[in-house]
């Protein structure tokens, strides 16, 4: 009974989220880019992967009026460096690694205790047999999705 009692304040999601039942609506504003390497498709591909991580993941509305939650920020980190050496005869890169940093604010106007704002940093490691131009939309895709999986968790499941 108690449990019944302390379930039905929250509007639970399958994916472990604890959402308010006065909960609604969130807004995603669009995230620029502001990193030294600016990726010209990034700052879309990532607004958009945020929310279609909110539309499947929840009940909420995206809308663009006032909202019970916003997402706001801009991508602050785009960089490719080496992590891995060979050992032949002299010293080559054996895979590299793209990291991908977005700062992010998340206003909860219900509860402000649940707002944040804080830095956001995933990598996804590739040979580098492999150019980044022919890798790099789908090491993107790869990385927004680990991205928008800990904002969402971030927000949502307070991890």
């Amino acid at each position: 009974m108690f449990l019944v009692v302390a379930l039905a304040g929250c509007k639970i999601s399958f994916n472990g989220a604890s959402i308010p039942p006065d909960m609604k609506t969130v807004n995603v504003i669009f995230f620029e880019n502001n990193a030294p390497l600016v990726v010209p498709y990034l700052s879309q591909e990532f607004t958009e992967d945020l929310k279609t991580r909110i539309r499947n993941q929840t009940s909420l509305s995206i809308t663009q009026n006032d909202a019970h939650g916003v997402f706001e920020g801009n991508i602050t980190g785009y960089d490719v460096k080496p992590v891995a050496l060979q050992d032949n005869n002299s010293p080559t890169a054996g895979a590299n690694r793209l990291s991908i940093t977005v700062n992010v604010k998340y206003t909860n106007n219900l509860n402000a205790k649940q707002s944040f704002e804080e830095p956001f940093t995933r990598f996804v490691d590739f040979a580098a047999s492999r150019s980044l131009q022919s890798a790099e939309r789908d090491l993107i895709k790869q990385i927004n999705t680990q991205l928008t999986e800990d904002i969402f968790n971030r927000a949502f499941a307070q991890w």
